[in-house]
């Protein structure tokens, strides 16, 4: 069965370490902040002046005022740090992000990575996400193996305008983890239920299998 967003968030807070600065982007990765593993202090960045986000709030704790840089409202941790945009993109192009997570339209076996624009679509611009693919010592992108028409989004190569090149080292979708590495997506967990042959069958770039993969595990 394929994984629900819930434990998308989850398989990927368990590559958080104790003392990492994290950049969450827009949509699926912002998730992630709600499974934050025990025992760990991670502090969470956005690139509009926060640093120390805490879990999304409820209804009745939300301030309209507190937002991240998609514009969901967030909560703040204890020490965090409020400052302008300026500042935190100098956090991110001084290479002080441990680690950005980021969702895509597509990545390919290069490691290259879009996520900005569709040709023919209004869109407000690239934000933060080409400072991040360039600054972040590490990047793990979230997102749907497919599109609505069911086409692969892990591809030979890119279709749409980049975002960033050769910068993406591992993906995670609802079918399976993956490395990139050797010109390939290298198939390390998949999701409970999930056949290796399934993930074939929707990935059109080239995937290495390394004997046994093994299931995902969730606590």
């Amino acid at each position: 069965m394929a994984l629900t967003r819930e434990q998308m968030a989850q398989r990927v807070a368990q590559e958080l370490k104790d003392g990492y600065y994290v950049n969450l982007g827009i949509g699926l990765p912002t998730l992630v902040a709600n499974y934050i593993p025990s025992g760990i202090d991670v502090l969470l960045q956005s690139e509009n002046g926060l640093l120390g986000i805490g879990p999304f709030p409820t209804e009745e704790t939300a301030d309209p005022d507190m937002i991240n840089a998609g514009k969901q409202t967030v909560t703040a941790g204890i020490g965090a740090s409020i400052f302008s945009s300026a500042e935190s993109f100098a956090m991110i192009r001084g290479g002080h992000i441990d680690l950005t997570i980021l969702g895509a339209f597509e990545v390919d076996i290069s490691g290259n990575i879009a996520s900005w624009m569709v040709p023919g679509k209004l869109i407000k611009g690239m934000g933060g996400a080409m400072d991040l693919v360039a600054g972040a010592e590490n990047i793990i992108v979230m997102m749907t193996h497919t599109d609505k028409q069911g086409n692969a989004k892990l591809l030979r190569q890119c279709t749409l305008p980049l975002t960033g090149v050769s910068c993406i080292r591992h993906v995670l979708t609802e079918l399976g983890w993956f490395d990139i590495a050797q010109g390939a997506f290298v198939l390390r967990e998949r999701a409970p239920g999930v056949s290796v042959e399934e993930i074939l069958s929707k990935t059109e770039g080239e995937v290495l299998v390394p004997g046994i993969v093994p299931e995902m595990q969730f606590n």
